[in-house]
């Protein structure tokens, strides 16, 4: 289950749990290609990897610009997904379509771009990590875009890994952890919701995307998984 030796793309991998996946990968001695929207963070991003590691531009949902960027990545080993802007919150009345519509072009319509223009340069045994979250599972008030581009990334994954077989694709599902999806919130605010959180889950703590990052290190490695949903949450959904 080792990734020594292999190629591993990560989109959305110049920060948070994009990169501490990255960064997991690249100690077990993979090669590894980080992309993302804006070259500040892209060179923010290699400055935490082993030299070699390679960084890209790229405009996720821009389906033209995704599959020029596969059409000079050459062949990889695995290909992950966890490209996304902090998700608007609010009710359904306050939802402003023309809005949502944007984050689902980046965060579905741009995984899917991926998987379609990326999976004939996986190698024999390679995978695909997408990502979703636990507000498709068990949604609040408020949730309904996060709870529907969660359930349609689920929904995905389990048709591309009938589609695209052998090549696994399975997707990680997360629930609140430690990342700059939550920068736009005050400090004080951003520190209380990470503490009330922590007391409400079973393991006591609000999680690191290091944690994360090992589930998707463990979908890559595990040969025997496909079409799968890996719940990485502190216990949330049964809370």
């Amino acid at each position: 289950m080792t990734l020594d030796g292999k190629r591993v793309v990560v989109l959305g991998g110049s920060s948070g749990i994009g990169l501490a996946t990255a960064q997991a990968a690249a100690k077990q001695g993979a090669a590894v290609v980080i992309a993302s929207s804006r070259q500040t963070r892209v060179d923010e991003g290699l400055a935490t990897l082993p030299g070699g590691s390679e960084g890209r531009v790229v405009d996720l949902a821009d389906e033209a610009a995704v599959r020029r960027l596969f059409a000079g990545l050459g062949p990889f080993d695995h290909l992950v997904f966890t490209a996304g802007e902090t998700l608007q919150l609010g009710s359904l009345a306050d939802t402003d379509i023309a809005v949502a519509r944007g984050f689902f072009n980046l965060r579905y319509w741009g995984a899917f771009a991926a998987s379609k223009y990326g999976s004939a340069n996986i190698r024999p045994g390679g995978s695909i990590v997408l990502t979703s979250g636990i507000a498709g599972q068990r949604p609040r008030p408020g949730w309904a875009l996060g709870a529907s581009i969660c359930s349609a990334m689920e929904g995905l994954t389990r048709a591309l890994a009938v589609e695209l077989a052998p090549i696994r694709v399975n997707i990680v599902s997360p629930g609140i952890v430690k990342t700059p999806l939550w920068s736009e919130m005050a400090e004080a605010d951003r520190a209380a919701l990470y503490r009330q959180m922590a007391e409400k889950l079973p393991v006591g703590h609000v999680g690191e995307a290091t944690e994360i990052a090992d589930a998707y290190l463990y979908l890559m490695g595990q040969s025997y998984a496909t079409g799968q949903v890996l719940v990485v949450d502190g216990g949330a959904v049964l809370v």
